[in-house]
């Protein structure tokens, strides 16, 4: 019997391509893993009106992580159009299964590598070494929105706060609403997370980016929290700054920073502009880690147009298979890997289209087994 049970969800798009790549170099690196295939994506969604079926979530608690490609999204409207025709006009609604699976497991913790790698000519500087934590289960993505907004809900904030008259003259109708819900508990898991990840691999600042100066409550809540965490950290510095300078102190001079740690939506954010510090999407790992268990997937979308065509670069699907095996105890074959990826992006032989190659996504796997 194999010692890992790990659940393969390629999606669809491109998610399939990339995960056939996966597959090469865990194959060659000799990982003793049986994987296991889940439904997942936008055709159980068309078919069945769940993107994410039961049945794929009774396999997940019977692994040990999961493997995760991507999947399609599109807007409620744009969904529900798609359905197949007897289930629509049901009441069915949308909502991703990456978010669910999120907070179905409690993956508190978003995980994202971004690391410039020697000789990739994507990169915008060739120092760049930055984490994000970003919390996962909470703040604007946890999904209480209304629209139109019910009476109970608009008659209670008009009651709670003054500042609701300035929409005394906007009809239920023309008003929307999203909460943005954030924890004590939450802000600390990820605060500690990020401090803790700081202590182990020895980076020596911890920044918080929120918005306190506006978002008073949400943000403050999280940066006061952040000052209680850092106090048992005496080695570690914390910095605060905000997301909008963060985004343009980031731009000027990346190899300042080292651990970033946010809410939600801040961290969705400003996840992609490191990522494209280090060449983009292609090269953007991450992780959706709980206490228990643990979602790995590359950050990039499904890319319709390009799906089958194995055009897309794999490099992030490769480097969140290393997160994945450093999850599970197996970090020598994490840092192999590693160092395959990286010595193949510093041979520049093989390179996808978006480093101005002509490699296939398989290509670039094959590269990477031959260097195991």
């Amino acid at each position: 019997m194999a010692k890992y049970k790990i659940a393969w969800l390629p999606g669809d798009g491109v998610g399939v391509d990339v995960m056939e790549a996966a597959r090469i170099v865990l194959d060659k690196i000799g990982l003793d893993a049986e994987y296991i295939h889940g439904d997942i994506g936008w055709e159980f969604w068309r078919k069945e009106a769940d993107p994410l079926p039961q049945r794929t979530i009774k396999l997940l608690k019977e692994t040990d992580c999961a493997l995760f490609g991507a999947i399609t999204s599109k807007p409620k409207e744009e969904a529900e159009d798609e359905l197949i025709p007897e289930l629509q006009g049901k009441g069915h609604v949308y909502s991703s299964p990456i978010v669910r699976l999120r907070q179905e497991f409690n993956l508190r913790t978003n995980l994202r590598p971004c690391k410039a790698y020697s000789g990739n000519p994507l990169n915008y500087k060739d120092d760049i070494d930055l984490v994000v934590f970003r919390e996962n289960t909470e703040d604007l993505y946890v999904g209480v929105e209304f629209h139109p907004v019910p009476d109970s809900v608009r008659n209670a904030l008009n009651d709670a706060h003054p500042k609701m008259k300035r929409f005394a003259d906007t009809s239920n109708d023309d008003m929307a609403i999203s909460c943005r819900i954030n924890t004590r508990r939450g802000c600390q898991n990820i605060i500690r997370d990020s401090f803790e990840y700081a202590k182990k691999f020895g980076y020596k600042t911890v920044t918080v980016v929120e918005k306190p100066n506006v978002i008073r409550e949400t943000s403050g809540l999280m940066v006061r929290e952040a000052r209680k965490v850092a106090k048992d950290y005496p080695g570690i510095e914390l910095w605060e700054t905000n997301i909008d300078a963060m985004c343009m102190w980031l731009v000027k001079n990346p190899q300042d920073y080292s651990v970033l740690v946010t809410s939600n939506m801040f961290g969705d954010i400003v996840s992609d502009l490191c990522a494209q510090l280090v060449g983009g999407l292609g090269f953007a790992c991450s992780g959706n880690i709980g206490d228990d268990y643990a979602v790995f997937e590359p950050t990039h979308g499904s890319a319709p147009k390009y799906e089958g065509k194995y055009k897309v670069n794999p490099t992030a699907m490769l480097l969140t298979s290393k997160m994945m095996l450093d999850w599970l105890g197996e970090t020598d074959k994490g840092q192999k890997l590693e160092d395959a990826i990286a010595a193949v992006i510093a041979e520049g032989e093989a390179r996808t289209y978006d480093m101005g190659g002509s490699a296939s996504t398989l290509d670039i796997a094959n590269a990477v087994a031959e260097k195991l």
